[in-house]
């Protein structure tokens, strides 16, 4: 009997007895060095999404996944991307000469008024299938970065019913900032014929009317952003409406304003930062591309004069010359493209990063779709 009372005063206790496992020794896990930031942390979002980027983009480098990237991202503007754009086709009428073409183009279209309308319902149809495509492809993105794959085709049909409320919403934002900046014209006009009296009250009123335009433009932006950041990923996490995404997290920033305001900060300077850096990049290229194009057509000119024949505009030298510019915009947009997408890339996966410590559903995505530790 005192065998066998021994021996079981020998075994080691159960670590689940209540009474006993406070005093046993619990398995150190790994803690994080104290110089890195927290994970719930803006700082320690930021670096997360670095080493999340670096995996998606570069470890290893899938070319196929490169091009189906720069393709989503060209359509989701903004940044770097709106900039270059918006600079290389305000040059492309200066380098290639096509002011005449404009001019021509203008009276044209002041000669049938229907012609006028039928290109502004054009451009307005556009505008929307790209509003649309914008919003589907947000989503895209995100369910891209997680998967860390891109399923165009199954996201098609997966997402439509969240792009849809995102789509919404973003139209109606946009129209409502288009009436208020119509408004905004519309007393601009009224107060130049105040002004001509150099009246005091006319130049502060016009001031304020400035202000409150950039004010409004500078709350939509941001709003934008925060959408795109923050709450398409918690719509495609929980499945929400936007309603109830905003809802959600507004809360969330109520109980850490802190927190948000130092994300807020870090994601403008991101995004100049790597504005900056893609337009420093994009210089020379643009203009390699605009000196090439300008090059090929000059030469294409002289050699027709070499051989006896001159330049004419017929329906035969008009077709070709479109595809040669259609040509062109192709490279230019498959450029801005793949230079803007890892910029894009990285600041999606930041705010991602971010609200995924706070969104429980979305946190545990990226625990079914990424490992916590990434081999180096």
């Amino acid at each position: 009997m005192g065998l066998e009372t021994l021996g079981r005063l020998e075994q080691p206790l159960a670590p689940d007895n209540p009474l006993t496992s406070a005093t046993q020794p619990v398995p150190a896990s790994p803690r994080v060095p104290k110089w890195l930031p927290s994970a719930d942390s803006p700082l320690g979002a930021l670096v997360a999404a670095f080493k999340d980027t670096y995996h998606l983009l570069f470890h290893p480098i899938d070319t196929r996944r490169w091009v189906k990237l720069s393709f989503l991202c060209l359509f989701l503007g903004g940044g770097a991307i709106s900039a270059a754009f918006h600079w290389a086709l305000g040059a492309l009428p200066a380098e290639a000469g096509a002011s005449g073409a404009s001019t021509r183009l203008r009276a044209l279209l002041a000669q049938h008024p229907a012609l006028l309308l039928g290109a502004v319902a054009v451009a307005i149809t556009l505008g929307v299938m790209l509003v649309y495509v914008r919003a589907l492809f947000r989503f895209a993105l995100v369910g891209s970065i997680l998967r860390r794959e891109v399923y165009l085709r199954h996201a098609w049909r997966e997402l439509r019913p969240v792009a849809g409320s995102y789509f919404r919403w973003l139209l109606t934002a946009l129209l409502l900032v288009g009436a208020l900046l119509a408004v905004g014209v519309l007393l601009f006009m009224g107060l130049l014929r105040m002004m001509e009296r150099a009246s005091v009250a006319a130049s502060l009123l016009f001031a304020l009317l400035l202000l409150g335009e950039g004010f409004v433009g500078l709350l939509t932006g941001l709003a934008i952003t925060l959408t795109d950041d923050l709450v398409v990923p918690i719509i495609f996490a929980e499945r929400q409406p936007m309603v109830a995404a905003w809802c959600r997290l507004l809360e969330k920033v109520r109980s850490e304003p802190g927190a948000f305001t130092l994300y807020v900060v870090l994601r403008v300077a991101i995004a100049v930062a790597v504005g900056i850096a893609v337009l420093l990049f994009l210089f020379p290229a643009l203009v390699a591309l605009f000196s090439g194009g300008i090059l090929v057509a000059v030469a294409a000119v002289m050699a027709l004069q070499l051989v006896g024949l001159n330049w004419a505009w017929t329906p035969v030298t008009t077709v070709l010359a479109g595809t040669a510019v259609l040509l062109w915009m192709s490279l230019l947009l498959i450029l801005l493209g793949v230079a803007g997408m890892p910029g894009q890339v990285f600041l999606q996966t930041f705010g991602m990063r971010f609200i995924a410590t706070r969104v429980p559903a979305l946190g545990d995505l990226w625990r079914e779709q990424i490992p916590q530790s990434e081999p180096e």
